[in-house]
Formats: C-alpha cells, sequence, structure tokens
C-alpha cells in the first residue's frame, strides 16, 4: 500500500491530488506552474509532498499526469517544420480545408495559416482506390525526390496522408521505409496509423497536429520519467488522455496526439465522478483555471464524448471528452481600448508575472485582482500557502483602471467581474442551445482555482438549478487523473451498406478491433484484470454526409440481427434530431471498440449529517452587487454535512474561494459538498 498521485498542470498552478491506500484520506497541494520550464513544477510538488505531508517519493505506488505541453506547442506554433507527402494533383488539402469561416459574424473574418506551409508540400505519384484497390502504383522515384526535396527546405519531420490510405496504408507505410533510409534521423508519421479516418482533411490535419508536437512531448515525456526516477518515484508514470482514460508515459511519446487535450479531460473525469457520487443526474461542469474557462455536459455521471475539439485554431477528430471554451480565467487580465471601453482578456497574466495581487511581477488588474478589491478574496493565503494576498498591489492595479474610466475602484472591479460573467454566458448560451439542454434541469458544479469564485454569478444569469462546489474544488482536475481507467478506441472504416449480406464481414472486422484492443491492454498497459468493451458503429441514411455514432449490442452482432443494429441507429437519429425514417437504406461507414481497464478509484468518504446553522468565523465588508455590505466568513474546514446557511457570504480554504450571493441558500450535503440554490428552489 502507499499512496496514489495525481497531477495536472494548468496555466497559474499545478495541482497535486493524494489518496492514501491505507486510509482512503485524499491529500491536495499547489505549487506555482513553470511554463519556462515545464516538468521542474512536477519535481518540486514531489518534494513539497514530503515536507508538508511526510510522503516521500518511494512510497508512491501509482503517479498520473495530465500535460498541456502539446496543446501549447499548436497554440503557440512552436512544433516542428513539417513536411507533407499527399498523392499528386490533391496537395492543397490544408488550404482547402472546410472552407468554413472562423466567425460567422465577422465580415474579415479569416480561416489561419495553415501548421505546414504549401510550399513544404509534395506531391506523391500513386493512387489508391475508395475500396483499397491500387489505382495507380507508387512511383518510388517520386518519394526519393520528395524526401531530398523536403531536407533541403529545411524539414525537421515528415507527415504523410495519402488518398484512401485510411482503407489500405501500403504506399504510407511504403513511403515511410524509404523515407528512413534516405534521411535516418527524419521523423516520419503516417495518416492510417495516426487515426485512420475516412474524410482527407480531417485525417490529415489529425496526422498533422500528431507530428507537429510529437518530439517536444517526447522529450518532455522523457525529462519527466528521467527526473522522476532520479527524485525515487519508482512506479512509471501514466498520462491521462483526451478521451478520459490513462496510457503509459512509453506509449504518449509514440501517439501523443491522443493526449493532447489531456488536461481538460481530466477535469471532466473528476467532475463526472463527482456528480455520480452525489446523485446529480444532469450537471454542466464548469472548471475555471488561472487561463480559461471550461465547460461540459454530464449526463447520468457520464461526460459526453465527441470529435473534432478545437486545439488552438484547428480542430483534431480523435475521441475526446467534449469540453467547449467559454471565457476567462482568474488571471486574465482587464484593459480598457483606444474607445474608452472596458474589456477582459483574452490575454493572461499566467503565473508569471500573475495577477498584481501575488507580487510576482504583475502589474495589470486581472479578474482575481477585482474580486480581492470588492473583497470578495484575500481573507486567507490562496495555493496552499503559496500566495499571500496583496489587497493594496490590486487596489492600485485596478485603480489605474478607474482613473481612465472616471470610475471608483469598486465599481470598476465589479464592472471587471460583470463583464467575465457576460462573455461567458453568451458562450454557454450557444452551448447549451447546441446540445438542446434546459439550464433549468441542470446543476453546475464549479472547481479550478477561480470555479466556486465565478460560479455563482454565472449560474445566477443562465438560471441553473444549483450550484455544487466539491470538496477540493481547486485540484479536482489532478484527482480526475486518479479516477481515469486505462482506456483506448479502435476503429476500422468499412464503408458498406448495413445488409445481411454484409453483417458477417462487420462482425469480423469487430472481432480484430477485440484483438487489438485485448492486446494492447494486457501487453502494453500491463492491466490483466477484467476488461470493459464498448462496441459502437458510426453509421448514416445513404446520401447523407455525416454520421452518427451509435453503440451497439454485441449479442445482436454475434445473432447477425441486421434489424436490431438498424433498430439502434434510428433510435438514435432519433434522439439526435427528433425524426427518423426506418425505411430508408442505413450505411456503416467506420466501426468502434473501445476498451476499458479499470483503475482502484477513490472513494469520497460519506459523512453523518448535523442539523443547525454554522456560526461564521468572522463577518467581513465587502462590495458586492452594486454597493458595501457586511457578510458572513466561514472557513471550509469548520463546515458540517448537514449544515445550511444563507448568502451573502464568503467560504474559505486553501485551494479557493467560494462567493455566494444574496438570495442563496448553501447545503453542506453528506459527500462535504457545498449545494448552493437560489432561495425559493428545492434543494
Amino acid at each position: 500500500m502507499g499512496y496514489r498521485v495525481g497531477v495536472d498542470i494548468g496555466g497559474s498552478f499545478t495541482d497535486f491530488a493524494v489518496f492514501d491506500e491505507d486510509s482512503g484520506e485524499i491529500k491536495s497541494l499547489k505549487v506555482f506552474s513553470r511554463p519556462d520550464q515545464p516538468g521542474e513544477e512536477v519535481i518540486a510538488g514531489v518534494r513539497m509532498l514530503g515536507e508538508r505531508y511526510g510522503i516521500q517519493p518511494g512510497e508512491i505506488s501509482y503517479f498520473t499526469h495530465g500535460t498541456t505541453v502539446g496543446i501549447n506547442t499548436v497554440i503557440q506554433r512552436k512544433g516542428l517544420k513539417l513536411a507533407l507527402f499527399a498523392t499528386r494533383n490533391f496537395c492543397d488539402v490544408l488550404e482547402l480545408a472546410r472552407l468554413k469561416t472562423p466567425d460567422m459574424y465577422h465580415l474579415l473574418s479569416r480561416r489561419p495559416a495553415p501548421l505546414i506551409e504549401r510550399s513544404m508540400v509534395f506531391g506523391i505519384d500513386e493512387r489508391m482506390g475508395p475500396d483499397g484497390s491500387v489505382r495507380r502504383p507508387l512511383d518510388e522515384a517520386s518519394v526519393e525526390q520528395a524526401v531530398r526535396a523536403a531536407q533541403a527546405a529545411g524539414a525537421e519531420g515528415i507527415v504523410v496522408s495519402l488518398l484512401h490510405a485510411y482503407r489500405n496504408p501500403a504506399h504510407e507505410l511504403r513511403i515511410r521505409e524509404i523515407a528512413a533510409a534516405i534521411a535516418p534521423g527524419l521523423p516520419v508519421s503516417c495518416s492510417s496509423e495516426t487515426w485512420p479516418i475516412i474524410r482527407e482533411y480531417e485525417r490529415t490535419i489529425t496526422a498533422v497536429i500528431g507530428g507537429y508536437v510529437q518530439p517536444r512531448v517526447a522529450h518532455y515525456l522523457g525529462s519527466l520519467q528521467a527526473a522522476l526516477k532520479n527524485a525515487g518515484v519508482r512506479p512509471e508514470p501514466r498520462l491521462t488522455k483526451s478521451n478520459g482514460g490513462v496510457m503509459t508515459a512509453e506509449q504518449g511519446k509514440r501517439d501523443c496526439v491522443q493526449m493532447i487535450l489531456s488536461g481538460t479531460a481530466a477535469g471532466v473525469i473528476g467532475a463526472a465522478h463527482v456528480a455520480a457520487t452525489a446523485g446529480i443526474p444532469r450537471c454542466l461542469s464548469l472548471d475555471i483555471g488561472g487561463t480559461s474557462a471550461d465547460i461540459a455536459v454530464i449526463i447520468d455521471g457520464k461526460p459526453q464524448y465527441g470529435v473534432g475539439e478545437l486545439i488552438g485554431d484547428f480542430q483534431i477528430y480523435i475521441p475526446s471528452v467534449s469540453v467547449s471554451s467559454v471565457g476567462e480565467g482568474g488571471g486574465s487580465i482587464a484593459w480598457v481600448d483606444p474607445l474608452g471601453v472596458l474589456k477582459v482578456g483574452p490575454e493572461s497574466a499566467g503565473s508569471r508575472p500573475g495577477p498584481a495581487c501575488y507580487r510576482r511581477g504583475g502589474t495589470r488588474a486581472t479578474i482575481t485582482d477585482a474580486f480581492v478589491c470588492c473583497g470578495l478574496v484575500g481573507h486567507s493565503d490562496l495555493g496552499y500557502q503559496a500566495v499571500e494576498v496583496d489587497a493594496q498591489a490590486s487596489r492600485q492595479a485596478v485603480g489605474e483602471l478607474a482613473e481612465r474610466l472616471g470610475r471608483g475602484i469598486e465599481e470598476t472591479a465589479e464592472a471587471i467581474i460583470q463583464i467575465a460573467v457576460s462573455g461567458m454566458y453568451t458562450e454557454v448560451s450557444g452551448l447549451v442551445s447546441r446540445y438542446g439542454i434546459d439550464p433549468r434541469e441542470y446543476a453546475v458544479l464549479a472547481f479550478g482555482g477561480a470555479g466556486p469564485m465565478l460560479g455563482c454569478f454565472l449560474a445566477r444569469e443562465i438560471k441553473v438549478k444549483e450550484i455544487v462546489v466539491p470538496p477540493s474544488p481547486g485540484t479536482l482536475s489532478a484527482l480526475g487523473g486518479l479516477i481515469a481507467d486505462l482506456k483506448s478506441d479502435f476503429l476500422k472504416t468499412v464503408y458498406t451498406d448495413l445488409t445481411p449480406a454484409s453483417l458477417p464481414a462487420i462482425r469480423d472486422e469487430f472481432a480484430a478491433l477485440r484483438e487489438r484492443a485485448e492486446r494492447w491492454l494486457l501487453q502494453e498497459q500491463g492491466h490483466a484484470e477484467r476488461a470493459d468493451l464498448v462496441y459502437s458503429a458510426e453509421m448514416r441514411y445513404r446520401g447523407q454526409s455525416y454520421e452518427i455514432d451509435t453503440e451497439l449490442d454485441p449479442a445482436h452482432l454475434a445473432a447477425g440481427d441486421v434489424a436490431a443494429v438498424a433498430r439502434a441507429f434510428h433510435a438514435m437519429h432519433r434522439r439526435l434530431y427528433g425524426h427518423a425514417d426506418e425505411r430508408a437504406p442505413v450505411q456503416v461507414v467506420s466501426l468502434r471498440v473501445v476498451i476499458s481497464g479499470n483503475n482502484d478509484k477513490p472513494r469520497f468518504p460519506r459523512h453523518e449529517t448535523v442539523a443547525g446553522t454554522p456560526a461564521p468565523e468572522r463577518r467581513v465588508r465587502v462590495w458586492l452587487d452594486g454597493g458595501f455590505r457586511d457578510v458572513d466568513l466561514h472557513s471550509r474546514t469548520a463546515l458540517r454535512a448537514g449544515q445550511r446557511f444563507s448568502g451573502p457570504a464568503i467560504v474559505t480554504q486553501d485551494d479557493c474561494t467560494t462567493v455566494i450571493p444574496a438570495d442563496h441558500v448553501c447545503r453542506v450535503d453528506e459527500y462535504a459538498n457545498l449545494r448552493i440554490t437560489a432561495e425559493g428552489e428545492p434543494s
């Protein structure tokens, strides 16, 4: 027995969640992130676990880690200089993309420049047919010419994405062999191995992003492995994946595209576990850190999944927890534009220099500084004593904006908060419309260092049922890494009509996928215990442009029940679009098997309830809803399950501050979650 450690690196802080396998207790820790030296914060945190809790590196039995190295590489455009090998006469795939305007409401909106310049795209003489047959054999001389031209142009890596390689990867694999013979040190990635989906652009951009970040991610992971080993941490680190699972660091080096959204996915997995434990059937997770606010939909304790999530300016088409960025974080900077209008974000103060109140060199006002100026934050140290709040520095930073606007400091600070909430409200409104949900039926689960600080203000605007703040909201993403199971997706494009004649071939392909999945779990991940398998197919009505991922019952496949498979698709189509045509022919585009190997999960303790109203630690003077008022200040550690109290109030704890507006009631449930509802709403 020992300690299971989960780590999540954010823009301002790196969070640690530690599960004691003997006592079942969960401990938390925060240290400042080091974007200048990624990985240093992890080693610093391991050292502080010993200083604060007496946990020695040799006692760590499991270590999981979410990182933003991949996504930051794309956002900052600091990846490899790549060459793209495409089928001749199809070299404009990245420029053409999907011909969508990024912002339909902006007449001058422009698509971002591709990650690979057009001059670095080389045509290869070959052609596969959509059925995988060879229409034109591979001209190896054109490959040799392209490799040498790419070298001469300074390429640091090659991505190969040919027409219909999802059906037959032979030409892509042969190109890699030829490139390795000519330029042994040049990394080559193939779209058919990265993620073999049918559409040319989607497959290409996914492979390009993977090749763009792979060496940097691999270097980071190798350095982390060495540093942890030198620090005395024995277990091989595991990485959180975009699909909400985990994998080994060694696999992450080879398949880094699967972990590019690891940080945001871990937070949603943690939130889903809290929602399931607390019996919350419909939930919107709201993760607000130092740089961004992310929201996801959780139904019956399960996050929603999708493809096409944004990575900076680009979409990536791998299975991932569906997370939408809806606003700014606690470190987002407030500023006044040339017309004298107050704005917030998107620039963030990050970890350094950070908000002005951190006293790390920041001089510009942030959302956190606005809360400090209003007296809502700063009554205790932040980030497990990492920050001693300097209220005067916040007042000076906000005061500069107030002077330009001709308003008071508190009025300006509240305006900063309102603008931030307004921006989030606009994005959340679009999100709930896209999902077709009624927010009045949902709870908002607020976490991250700034989630509980802003959560009630946003929830008040979108009129959700309740706001839930878990016991350690500031480190829930790190805890999500401990909750996540070993998980991987295996896909095969078949592109066939759903008929009795095609079902045996479909069944055989599913069997092959299952064999690959079980081999991955046992041989690559070392997991010999029970596995869960989910079968699904991406299907559509013949003539439709896009398909729907539909979960299938293996018993129907085994029995050759074509009608049952079709009914599953019709039901999913009806659920999403409100109608189905059960007489229309159905096509199967791709098959997927998802395998999960269960990890031991921390269990939240269930507390006996004690009715009553807690006595506040003291009363403090704050600016709230347009004026000064005295409000109760509670310490989270003093609250007991079953207690309830009314707002306005502030709840302080080591990793965040919860602000409860007037006309709201807070109840502490049996799992120590704060359950906040508007007065008059059932609780």
